[in-house]
């Protein structure tokens, strides 16, 4: 799997004009035309090396990475590294919520205010976005010790968790309270004061 550079780069690329595609024709916002330009950007700067880091912390999401199955200069490499492999696992764990959230918030959009829909549907991804890797990684009986003593714990997911957080906080906030109020807590959290 991706030993030779050239099909790696041809496959990334192909992904993000594919994807582009995709979204042109589904008539969504050309802002998230953002998405497939950045593949496609991937494709053509990435390492290969890194790319297989990406697709290493894919897998480690799923519970399917052999950690065996790596010569020690591939861990050597790969430890290197941690920073692509922690964004693999980021990016399929979110996937992977994305999956469940936003059918979720499709379906509560219909019946409810859309601001009421995906804040239901973001309090939805949340805890998928955590604990669903967990649950998988549990069920294929992965050895996530291995892992996490060769890349290190992804504090990444924390990142991301909280400033989802935060974020849904601040909708809710927005949404029960009235505006001023709203605006006030935001600037007392951000540490701007009263």
């Amino acid at each position: 799997m991706f030993e030779n550079e050239l099909q790696t780069r041809a496959a990334i690329c192909g992904t993000g004009v594919l994807l582009g595609i995709v979204f042109v024709l589904a008539h969504l916002p050309l802002l998230l035309l953002i998405v497939p330009v950045a593949v496609l950007f991937l494709g053509l700067v990435s390492d290969p090396e890194e790319t297989h880091a990406v697709w290493y912390g894919m897998l480690n999401t799923f519970g399917i990475f052999d950690f065996s199955a790596l010569t020690d200069a591939e861990r050597v490499n790969y430890t290197q590294k941690k920073h692509y492999f922690w964004f693999g696992e980021v990016g399929m764990a979110a996937v992977l919520a994305g999956v469940f959230a936003v059918p979720v918030g499709i379906f509560l959009a219909d019946r409810a205010e859309i601001s009421l829909a995906f804040i239901s549907a973001a309090v939805l991804f949340l805890p998928l976005f955590v604990f669903l890797p967990k649950l998988m990684q549990w069920a294929m009986k992965a050895d996530t010790d291995a892992v996490i003593n060769m890349f290190g714990k992804n504090e990444q997911v924390k990142k991301v968790f909280w400033t989802l957080f935060v974020m849904m906080a601040g909708l809710v906030l927005a949404r029960v309270v009235d505006p001023v109020t709203a605006q006030q807590v935001v600037g007392i959290i951000a540490g701007m004061g009263i």
